[in-house]
Protein backbone atom coordinates (compact mmCIF):
# COMPACT_ATOMS: atom_id res chain seq x y z
CA UNK A 1 0.00 0.00 0.00
CA UNK A 2 1.14 3.64 -0.76
CA UNK A 3 2.13 5.74 2.18
CA UNK A 4 -0.73 8.51 0.90
CA UNK A 5 -3.28 5.00 1.44
CA UNK A 6 -2.24 4.16 4.86
CA UNK A 7 -2.50 7.85 5.81
CA UNK A 8 -5.62 8.05 4.24
CA UNK A 9 -7.12 4.99 5.98
CA UNK A 10 -5.78 5.96 9.49
CA UNK A 11 -7.54 9.67 9.07
CA UNK A 12 -10.56 7.58 8.22
CA UNK A 13 -10.58 5.12 11.76
CA UNK A 14 -9.65 8.13 13.93
CA UNK A 15 -12.42 10.11 12.27
CA UNK A 16 -15.10 6.86 12.83
CA UNK A 17 -13.31 6.77 16.79
CA UNK A 18 -13.66 10.38 17.57
CA UNK A 19 -17.51 9.97 16.19
CA UNK A 20 -18.12 7.31 18.58
CA UNK A 21 -16.47 8.77 21.63
CA UNK A 22 -18.56 11.91 21.00
CA UNK A 23 -21.42 9.65 21.04
CA UNK A 24 -20.88 8.11 24.02
CA UNK A 25 -19.83 11.81 25.64
CA UNK A 26 -23.33 12.62 24.13
CA UNK A 27 -25.21 9.56 26.13
CA UNK A 28 -22.96 10.43 29.24
CA UNK A 29 -24.12 14.04 29.09
CA UNK A 30 -27.72 13.68 29.24
CA UNK A 31 -27.38 10.90 31.75
CA UNK A 32 -25.53 13.41 33.91
CA UNK A 33 -28.26 16.30 33.29
CA UNK A 34 -30.29 13.44 34.38
CA UNK A 35 -28.71 13.09 37.65
CA UNK A 36 -28.41 16.85 37.90
CA UNK A 37 -31.87 17.47 38.03
CA UNK A 38 -32.65 14.80 40.13
CA UNK A 39 -29.74 15.89 42.68
CA UNK A 40 -31.44 19.48 42.83
CA UNK A 41 -35.29 18.07 43.42
CA UNK A 42 -34.06 15.85 46.38
CA UNK A 43 -32.31 19.18 47.60
CA UNK A 44 -35.29 21.01 47.35
CA UNK A 45 -36.93 18.47 48.67
CA UNK A 46 -34.54 18.53 51.53
CA UNK A 47 -34.90 22.27 51.97
CA UNK A 48 -38.31 22.35 51.61
CA UNK A 49 -39.27 19.70 54.52
CA UNK A 50 -36.11 21.11 56.68
CA UNK A 51 -38.09 24.84 56.00
CA UNK A 52 -41.25 23.41 56.99
CA UNK A 53 -40.38 21.37 60.24
CA UNK A 54 -38.16 25.04 61.60
CA UNK A 55 -41.78 26.83 60.57
CA UNK A 56 -43.37 24.51 61.74
CA UNK A 57 -41.35 24.59 65.64
CA UNK A 58 -41.35 28.28 65.39
CA UNK A 59 -44.96 28.44 65.02
CA UNK A 60 -45.72 25.57 67.61
CA UNK A 61 -43.60 27.93 70.23
CA UNK A 62 -45.75 30.96 68.98
CA UNK A 63 -48.69 29.31 69.85
CA UNK A 64 -47.64 27.99 73.63
CA UNK A 65 -46.40 31.05 74.23
CA UNK A 66 -49.62 33.48 72.99
CA UNK A 67 -52.13 32.03 75.41
CA UNK A 68 -50.63 33.44 78.10
CA UNK A 69 -48.40 36.48 76.65
CA UNK A 70 -51.62 38.38 75.68
CA UNK A 71 -53.60 38.18 78.87
CA UNK A 72 -49.84 39.68 79.86
CA UNK A 73 -49.00 41.83 77.30
CA UNK A 74 -52.52 43.50 76.30
CA UNK A 75 -53.61 44.25 79.78
CA UNK A 76 -55.78 46.98 78.67
CA UNK A 77 -59.22 46.50 80.44
CA UNK A 78 -58.69 43.76 82.03
CA UNK A 79 -58.25 43.41 85.93
CA UNK A 80 -54.74 43.86 87.39
CA UNK A 81 -53.72 43.42 91.16
CA UNK A 82 -51.93 41.72 93.79
CA UNK A 83 -52.00 38.41 94.92
CA UNK A 84 -50.27 37.21 98.07
CA UNK A 85 -49.92 33.51 97.83
CA UNK A 86 -50.74 31.76 101.04
CA UNK A 87 -51.34 28.17 99.85
CA UNK A 88 -50.07 25.90 96.94
CA UNK A 89 -50.95 22.16 95.45
CA UNK A 90 -49.51 20.00 93.30
CA UNK A 91 -50.45 21.98 90.41
CA UNK A 92 -51.30 25.77 91.24
CA UNK A 93 -51.22 28.01 94.34
CA UNK A 94 -54.15 30.31 95.59
CA UNK A 95 -54.53 33.72 97.71
CA UNK A 96 -56.44 36.92 98.24
CA UNK A 97 -56.35 38.86 95.59
CA UNK A 98 -56.26 42.90 96.18
CA UNK A 99 -56.65 45.16 92.81
CA UNK A 100 -54.71 47.52 91.42
CA UNK A 101 -56.69 48.78 88.29
CA UNK A 102 -60.26 50.87 88.29
CA UNK A 103 -63.20 48.75 88.38
CA UNK A 104 -61.15 45.34 89.22
CA UNK A 105 -63.30 44.01 92.73
CA UNK A 106 -61.19 42.31 95.47
CA UNK A 107 -61.45 38.20 96.02
CA UNK A 108 -61.04 35.92 98.88
CA UNK A 109 -59.13 33.75 96.46
CA UNK A 110 -57.88 33.70 93.14
CA UNK A 111 -55.47 30.73 91.59
CA UNK A 112 -51.94 31.15 89.89
CA UNK A 113 -50.01 28.27 88.02
CA UNK A 114 -47.54 26.69 90.67
CA UNK A 115 -43.97 27.02 88.75
CA UNK A 116 -40.31 28.21 90.03
CA UNK A 117 -41.95 31.48 89.55
CA UNK A 118 -44.22 31.29 92.15
CA UNK A 119 -43.46 30.90 96.33
CA UNK A 120 -45.91 30.51 99.19
CA UNK A 121 -45.63 34.10 101.09
CA UNK A 122 -44.77 36.05 98.43
CA UNK A 123 -46.51 38.91 96.56
CA UNK A 124 -46.91 39.07 93.14
CA UNK A 125 -48.68 41.42 90.44
CA UNK A 126 -50.83 39.74 88.42
CA UNK A 127 -53.77 40.06 85.52
CA UNK A 128 -56.81 38.30 86.01
CA UNK A 129 -58.27 36.07 82.97
CA UNK A 130 -61.03 37.01 82.01
CA UNK A 131 -64.38 34.58 83.33
CA UNK A 132 -62.85 33.52 85.99
CA UNK A 133 -60.82 33.10 89.53
CA UNK A 134 -57.64 32.64 87.73
CA UNK A 135 -54.38 35.04 87.30
CA UNK A 136 -51.06 35.26 85.99
CA UNK A 137 -47.89 37.13 86.60
CA UNK A 138 -47.71 40.66 84.94
CA UNK A 139 -44.53 43.17 84.80
CA UNK A 140 -41.39 41.92 83.14
CA UNK A 141 -41.21 39.07 84.62
CA UNK A 142 -44.33 37.74 83.82
CA UNK A 143 -43.58 38.55 79.68
CA UNK A 144 -40.41 36.94 80.00
CA UNK A 145 -41.98 33.66 81.72
CA UNK A 146 -44.94 33.89 79.20
CA UNK A 147 -42.40 33.70 76.43
CA UNK A 148 -40.16 30.30 77.78
CA UNK A 149 -41.91 28.10 75.42
CA UNK A 150 -40.83 30.14 72.57
CA UNK A 151 -37.35 30.09 73.38
CA UNK A 152 -37.23 26.57 73.99
CA UNK A 153 -38.84 26.55 70.45
CA UNK A 154 -36.31 29.03 68.71
CA UNK A 155 -33.37 26.27 70.53
CA UNK A 156 -35.08 23.46 68.38
CA UNK A 157 -35.59 25.07 65.31
CA UNK A 158 -31.82 25.85 65.44
CA UNK A 159 -31.04 22.40 65.22
CA UNK A 160 -32.98 22.21 62.20
CA UNK A 161 -31.89 25.38 60.62
CA UNK A 162 -28.11 24.63 61.18
CA UNK A 163 -27.98 21.02 60.27
CA UNK A 164 -31.38 20.33 57.97
CA UNK A 165 -31.04 23.85 55.79
CA UNK A 166 -27.23 24.10 56.37
CA UNK A 167 -27.21 27.85 57.43
CA UNK A 168 -24.97 27.47 60.40
CA UNK A 169 -25.20 31.41 61.16
CA UNK A 170 -28.56 31.69 60.74
CA UNK A 171 -28.84 28.45 63.43
CA UNK A 172 -26.76 30.32 65.74
CA UNK A 173 -28.90 33.35 65.68
CA UNK A 174 -31.31 31.37 66.56
CA UNK A 175 -30.00 29.73 69.31
CA UNK A 176 -28.67 32.75 70.63
CA UNK A 177 -31.71 34.17 71.29
CA UNK A 178 -33.75 31.10 72.99
CA UNK A 179 -30.55 31.48 75.13
CA UNK A 180 -31.14 35.03 75.83
CA UNK A 181 -34.70 34.51 75.81
CA UNK A 182 -34.48 31.94 78.71
CA UNK A 183 -31.51 33.67 80.43
CA UNK A 184 -33.50 36.95 81.18
CA UNK A 185 -36.62 35.04 81.92
CA UNK A 186 -34.75 32.85 84.41
CA UNK A 187 -33.00 35.86 85.76
CA UNK A 188 -36.50 38.06 86.08
CA UNK A 189 -38.22 35.63 88.11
Amino acid sequence: MPATAVSSHRRKAASRKGRKGARAGHKGGSRSRRTGFSAAALRFGRLAAASGVAALILLAGVWGSWGTAQQVMLTKGRERGTVVVTRCGGETCSGPYAPLSAGSTPRARVVIEKSVAVRKGQTYTVVVKPDGDEVVRSGPAGILYAWVPMGGALLLASVVVAGGLGRARAGWVLAGSGVALLTAAFLAV
